[in-house]
């Protein structure tokens, strides 16, 4: 299965993220540790590792063992990110 078609069912459901998810979504997106994401948004490490959690869960990707559930996530953010920006070769996270 190629990766466009297991990034485009969840697309829709970017929407479906609180606003502090988008904001470690977007950290994630640009390869920072839950660490890095905690000290940036001023967050514990469990609080960090829920919204991940939850984030994984509204995207509806579940635990998979040939998957990496967090770099499908970034997927897709960026592929929803691309679609908002029509004409740009990138996205700048």
């Amino acid at each position: 299965m190629s990766v466009q078609s297991q990034v485009r069912p969840t697309r829709s459901r970017i929407g479906t993220l609180t606003a502090r998810e988008r904001d470690v979504l977007a950290l994630m997106a640009q390869g920072r540790s839950n660490h890095a994401i905690g000290r940036l948004l001023f967050l514990t490490p469990k609080t960090v590792e829920s919204h991940v959690r939850s984030i994984l869960l509204r995207l509806d990707l579940p635990p998979e063992p040939d998957d990496h559930r967090r770099v499908l996530a970034v997927l897709t953010y960026l592929d929803a990110h691309a679609r908002q920006r029509p004409g740009q070769g990138h996205v700048a996270c």
